[in-house]
C-alpha cells in the first residue's frame, strides 16, 4: 500500500488532494493562481449547485468533503503551491459558509442529543458521561483488539492520520474564545496533547511513530487521497466547530465527547496492536492515551463544559449538540470501516487501496 501523494518536508503544507468531482475540480482551479479579485463567480456558482443537487447525505459526499478539507487547511498548514493570500479570501469564505451551512442543518436534524435542565457543573458532567457510557455492541476497538489483520491496522492508521497527525489543533481554536475556569481547563487539555513542552512527546508525534512501526509514510496528508468521505467528515465538522466563535459551545461539548471515549478504546487498540507482535514504541501512542484521557475526560466533562455551561447557560444546547455531533459522525465513520472488514474488503476509497 503506498501513498497517491508525493513526498513532502515534515511540517510543511500538505500536498493538494485529488479533486473528488466537480466542486473541486473548480476549487482547485480557482486556488492555483494568487487571488486577482474578491470576486470568485465559477466556485461561487459550483457550490450553489451542489448543494441543490441529490449527493446524498453530506458526511458521506466526496466531493463537498473534499471541499471542505482543502478550504480547512488553508487555516491549518496551507496548501502546496496554493498562496497564502487565500486563506481569508472573501469569495472563499463566502463558498464555504455555503457548504457549512448545508453540513450543520444536515447535522442538527439527523443527531439527537439529551437536554440537560440544569447548567451547573455536575449536572452537565453527568449528562455528559451518560451520552458516552460504554455499549457492549459490536465496536471497531473490539474488532481491533480481536480480529484484526496486520492490512488491517495499517489501514486504520492511514484512516486516522487525516486527523492525528494534527491532533489538538481543531479544539485549540476555541482557546481565545473561552475565559477563567473553561479556558484554563482546555489550556491544561491541550498542553498535554501538545507533549507538555516536549515535541517528541506530541501526541501526533507519537501517532506518526506509530506509523513508521507499521512501515508507513508519516507525512502530514500523504494519504489523505486514500481516505474515504465518512471519516473526512469527522475532521472537518471539528474545523467547522473550532473556527466558529458562535459554535464555541459545540467545540467544547465535542472535545468532552471525545476524551470521555478514548481512554477504553485506546486500551483495546493497543492490545490489537501487540496481538500482532508489535513493540512497545508502536503501541506507546495508544498506551499514553489510556491514563492521558482518563484524566482529561473529567476536566472536560466537569472543569471545561460544565464550568462553560454554568458561566454562559445559553451555551448549553451547543455544547451537547457538539457532543452528540462527535459520537454520531465518528460512530457512522467506525461503522463504515467495520461494515467493510467483516467483509474482508477495504475500507480504503475503491480503487486507491
Amino acid at each position: 500500500m503506498t501513498a497517491t501523494t508525493a513526498t513532502r518536508i515534515d511540517g510543511g503544507p500538505m500536498a493538494v488532494p485529488s479533486a473528488r468531482g466537480p466542486l473541486g475540480e473548480v476549487l482547485l482551479a480557482t486556488i492555483a493562481s494568487p487571488p486577482a479579485s474578491d470576486e470568485v463567480p465559477a466556485l461561487a456558482s459550483a457550490v450553489v449547485e451542489h448543494v441543490r443537487g441529490d449527493h446524498g447525505t453530506p458526511t458521506e459526499d466526496e466531493d463537498l468533503q473534499h471541499t471542505l478539507l482543502c478550504l480547512y487547511e488553508l487555516h491549518y498548514r496551507g496548501l502546496a503551491g496554493v498562496s497564502d493570500e487565500w486563506e481569508w479570501h472573501p469569495g472563499l469564505l463566502a463558498a464555504r459558509a455555503v457548504l457549512e451551512t448545508h453540513v450543520e442543518a444536515d447535522l442538527r436534524a439527523r443527531v439527537s442529543q439529551p437536554t440537560c435542565e440544569a447548567s451547573d457543573p455536575r449536572s452537565v458532567a453527568e449528562a455528559l458521561f451518560a451520552m458516552t457510557a460504554e455499549t457492549s455492541g459490536p465496536s471497531l476497538s473490539r474488532f481491533v483488539a480481536k480480529h484484526a489483520t496486520q492490512e488491517q491496522l495499517r489501514e486504520f492508521l492511514i484512516l486516522r492520520s487525516v486527523y492525528q497527525l494534527k491532533e489538538a489543533d481543531p479544539h485549540t481554536w476555541a482557546i481565545p474564545r473561552l475565559s477563567g475556569a473553561p479556558k484554563a481547563a482546555l489550556v491544561e487539555i491541550q498542553a498535554d496533547e501538545y507533549g507538555d513542552g516536549r515535541p517528541e512527546r506530541m501526541h501526533s508525534a507519537l501517532f506518526a511513530q506509530a506509523m513508521r512501526g507499521l512501515g508507513l509514510d508519516d507525512t502530514y496528508g500523504t494519504y489523505v487521497d486514500l481516505v474515504p468521505a465518512s471519516t473526512l467528515a469527522s475532521l472537518n465538522m471539528m474545523s467547522m466547530f473550532g473556527l466558529h466563535r458562535r459554535l464555541r459551545g459545540a467545540i467544547v461539548g465535542h472535545l468532552a465527547a471525545f476524551e470521555m471515549t478514548s481512554s477504553i478504546p485506546n486500551r483495546m487498540y493497543g492490545n490489537g496492536f501487540r496481538r500482532l507482535g508489535h513493540t512497545p514504541a508502536t503501541t506507546e501512542y495508544f498506551d499514553e492515551h489510556v491514563e492521558a484521557d482518563a484524566v482529561h475526560e473529567q476536566i472536560a466533562g466537569r472543569d471545561l463544559a460544565g464550568r462553560l455551561a454554568e458561566q454562559d447557560p445559553s451555551l448549553l444546547p451547543d455544547i451537547l449538540f457538539g457532543a452528540a455531533a462527535c459520537l454520531a459522525v465518528d460512530g457512522w465513520a467506525g461503522e463504515s470501516v467495520l461494515a467493510s472488514w467483516e467483509r474482508n474488503e477495504s475500507a480504503l476509497r475503491e480503487g486507491l487501496a
